[in-house]
């Protein structure tokens, strides 16, 4: 675990290192996420509290400080270089990060104390089951599409590959291994899992654009439609450097072998 320590705080990124199975930079600041300037007209970067580059997603943990006053946190006779007290200005901090940090293409998500196991001051009891349970459902994407591509993004980690811009801003994964790199077609549970395979196998298509031998291709499905994507005949995926991975309802990855 990257964090420093025993913290609520810390407690909360460790877990959500363990369902993500990538360790969090802790306390990253952005170059472009930016507070107001000081007496010398710097301006400082507010950290955020946990961000996974390999998953584009930032983490902040807003403790009860951040939703209603609190004297003992907000010093209300002491102004900041915002000209306001800190507890005013935490909510402008807080507010810039809600918009610039989705505004730069990573996903935030933000997480209570109430949306865990805590008691009435809004320290957490460290329920681990309980709090594990419930950090999977807050982390978990709206689309099974967005599921599948999570689980197969975990999957590459572990693996020892790296997640990277995609050279095609139309591919839903790309990622680099040493001389390797895997360009990913990601489907979600569909009712037309053949035509959705289909679909999959002619975008892939479309993006053969390089000659490199070490450029592979992957279609990542859930269980429902690995059948519809092993129509494709074996000895044609392997000519075309295409495999097929299954991610399973609980989210286990698992790559088709013939």
């Amino acid at each position: 675990m990257a964090t420093r320590d025993g913290s609520d705080e810390a407690y909360v990124v460790g877990l959500c290192e363990r369902i993500l199975g990538e360790n969090a930079l802790t306390q990253h600041r952005f170059d472009w996420l930016l507070g107001d300037p000081g007496s010398g007209g710097q301006r400082v970067q507010p950290p955020v509290d946990a961000y996974w580059p390999g998953h584009q997603l930032v983490v902040e943990y807003r403790e009860l400080q951040h939703d209603q006053p609190m004297p003992h946190f907000d010093k209300p006779n002491r102004l900041t270089v915002s000209g306001v007290h800190r507890g005013e200005q935490r909510a402008l901090y807080d507010a810039r990060r809600d918009e610039q940090i989705p505004a730069h293409g990573l996903r935030l998500v933000l997480i209570r104390p109430a949306d865990l196991d805590a008691d009435g001051r809004g320290r957490l009891r460290r329920n681990e089951a309980a709090d594990l349970a419930a950090l999977k459902k807050i982390l978990a994407r709206a689309s099974d599409e967005d599921r599948v591509t999570d689980a197969f993004r975990t999957w590459l980690l572990a693996e020892g590959w790296t997640p990277v811009d995609p050279t095609d801003r139309w591919t839903d994964l790309e990622a680099l291994r040493g001389w390797e790199r895997l360009i990913c077609e990601a489907k979600g549970r569909t009712s037309e899992k053949g035509i959705d395979a289909d679909i999959a196998y002619g975008q892939l298509l479309r993006r053969m654009t390089s000659q490199d031998p070490h450029t592979r291709y992957a279609l990542v499905v859930p269980s429902s439609s690995l059948k519809a994507a092993a129509r494709v005949p074996a000895h044609v995926r392997q000519l075309l450097r295409i495999g097929v991975y299954e991610v399973t309802d609980d989210n286990r990855v698992c790559r088709l072998t013939d």
